[in-house]
């Protein structure tokens, strides 16, 4: 069972993203709260200087795989050009792997450390006219995301007309992991992510409208 209100480890309720029967018939163990990581990382992202337009949450029927999307974009910039797209995937197998390590502690052991979630943020720009220099771009971007948040960069260019000049269509990745066990301590914050993730925003921000022609 998945996304249903029921009492946590510590008594208090709340979204359980994993559920499962403990030895005692009819009692229900949430061991880790996905959604409510979701909301809070929502949140802290506000705190640094986000705005959340949008969320949505699948999950697949056959294999119960959840996914979190998140749109949101920098305060500053909510009228765009930019497009900043967060995405959270939650393996069931994962998930229950690591309820299994967390049932089995003792009172005083810390879960392990090496069960963890994909979270990616995608940026994405409308068509430029007068697109980056893809190498130079990547460069650049890797001194503004840092070691602990690398980014790919990728690009479409698409003409409108044989005869026309191409206009290439920009899209950033960037991909790290989140650890099952810290969001168990409540210590998964990714306050260092949040900030790189807004430095980057800004970067593309301030070229943007040279790149779309904007500019005098």
């Amino acid at each position: 069972m998945a996304g249903g209100q029921q009492p946590s480890r510590d008594g208090s309720r709340g979204w359980s993203g994993s559920l499962r029967a403990d030895a005692t018939p009819g009692v229900l163990l949430a061991v880790i709260d996905v959604p409510g990581f979701v909301a809070e990382l929502k949140d802290h992202a506000v705190d640094h200087g986000f705005h959340v337009h949008d969320e949505r949450h699948f999950v697949e029927t056959y294999s119960l795989r959840q996914v979190w999307e998140v749109d949101l974009h920098p305060e500053e910039a909510c009228g765009g050009p930019l497009d900043l797209h967060l995405a959270l995937e939650a393996e069931p197998r994962v998930l229950l792997a690591f309820e299994d390590e967390v049932i089995g502690l003792g009172e005083l052991d810390d879960p392990p450390d090496r069960f963890f979630f994909p979270l990616s943020f995608t940026w994405a720009l409308p068509p430029l006219p007068y697109g980056p220099d893809l190498l130079l771009l990547a460069t650049e971007l890797a001194g503004v995301g840092g070691p602990d948040l690398p980014l790919d960069v990728s690009a479409i260019d698409s003409f409108g007309a044989v005869t026309d000049a191409p206009e290439r269509s920009l899209t950033i990745v960037a991909r790290v992991q989140v650890s099952l066990a810290r969001i168990l301590g409540g210590e998964e914050l990714l306050c260092e992510t949040l900030d790189a993730c807004l430095a980057v925003s800004r970067y593309l921000l301030d070229r943007a409208p040279a790149w779309l022609g904007d500019t005098p």
